[in-house]
């Protein structure tokens, strides 16, 4: 379990994916709001990885399945990490 999820947060295209959303959800935060964007986009990625990638942990549904509950997790931390740094940004340059 605990591999899993190491393995996820360490996996440098989901970080890239989700740095991604997040500077999007920022430039479009006017018209979209921030929430429902990064929320759905975290679950996105990850349903998306374990679908697309062919690694043989993520054979059955079962493991599938697994992979996309730790991945909604690693996700959320991962967007956690971003939004905390831009949070800070914006009140260091006020």
């Amino acid at each position: 379990m605990l591999e899993t999820l190491v393995s996820q947060l360490t996996d440098p295209f989901r970080i890239g994916l989700i740095l991604f959303l997040f500077l999007t959800a920022l430039r479009t935060r006017a018209a979209t709001g921030l929430a429902m964007p990064l929320g759905l986009g975290v679950v996105f990625v990850a349903i998306l990885l374990p679908m697309t990638t062919g690694s043989a942990d993520v054979t059955d549904n079962a493991a599938r399945l697994t992979a996309m509950a730790y991945g909604v997790v690693a996700n959320a931390i991962i967007l956690g990490c971003f939004v905390s740094g831009w949070v800070v940004w914006t009140k260091a340059r006020q």
